[in-house]
């Protein structure tokens, strides 16, 4: 899941090499912390958030299969 949430974001950013994916697991779920640039922010996130709640429902329609709950945060 990493990787997809890289892909995409690399693809919305003016910068590309500051994109980070970072994955953690807590309980029963893993954490995927998306980091950008500071001017790429709203691109990620987009209008009302609009982008970055497709990309987690991209994630999850991706991993419903999976077990563990994948969860998407942009910081």
């Amino acid at each position: 899941m990493r990787e997809l949430v890289e892909y995409i974001a690399k693809n919305l950013v003016d910068e590309p090499d500051a994109v980070r994916v970072t994955e953690r697991e807590e309980d029963n779920a893993f954490i995927l912390e998306l980091t950008v640039a500071p001017d790429d922010m709203g691109k990620v996130i987009g209008k009302q958030g609009r982008i970055a709640k497709a990309i987690r429902t991209v994630v999850k329609a991706a991993t419903t299969k999976s077990p563990k709950k994948y969860i998407v945060e942009i910081i």
